[in-house]
């Protein structure tokens, strides 16, 4: 009788065991480290947004943008209704996770009529899928952050950064 080489069914099975075993400890800590990158980046996008609108401001003096996509990306020359001042993605109001809803008090600012507040929020996509908080930032260009997303749904509708005292309390 020849003697056999390999591994027995046993063997293998357990080494599957232990895998999987692996597996369903580090599978928790990666979806926990995607969302803590997601609301970084959502962070980060609202500063971008912030800064584009004092860019904006100087730049046009008409005061902050009107729409999101006015401080995205422009076809040719860069002018107040395409700014060119942050990517097309951030533009359409998504990005890594998170919806970006841009509220002014006009639509298309003017010489006459400037616009001299805003209000962005970040929302996750996914409540504790893509994210766990939800982020707003105004003409005073403080990021402020609630830890509860789950009280704001993500929608077209722009929800008020507050000054600390109720859901966004600064960062």
């Amino acid at each position: 009788m020849r003697k056999q080489k390999g591994f027995s069914l046993i063997e293998l099975l357990i080494v599957v065991a232990i895998i999987l075993i692996i597996a369903a400890i580090a599978v928790p800590n990666l979806l926990r480290s995607r969302m803590a990158a997601n609301e970084s980046s959502a962070a980060g996008s609202l500063r971008t947004i912030s800064t584009s609108n004092v860019t904006y401001s100087t730049s046009y003096n008409i005061g902050f943008a009107g729409t999101l996509a006015s401080l995205g990306p422009a076809a040719g020359a860069a002018t107040s209704a395409a700014a060119d001042l942050i990517d097309g993605t951030l533009a359409a109001g998504t990005k890594s996770g998170y919806i970006f809803t841009y509220g002014a008090p006009a639509a298309a600012p003017t010489v006459v009529a400037p616009n001299a507040t805003y209000t962005t929020n970040g929302l996750p996509v996914g409540a504790d899928t893509t994210g766990v908080s939800s982020f707003c930032i105004d003409q005073t260009n403080v990021v402020r952050k609630d830890p509860n997303s789950s009280v704001h749904a993500p929608s077209t509708v722009n929800v008020a950064c507050d000054d600390g005292t109720g859901a966004y309390p600064a960062m």
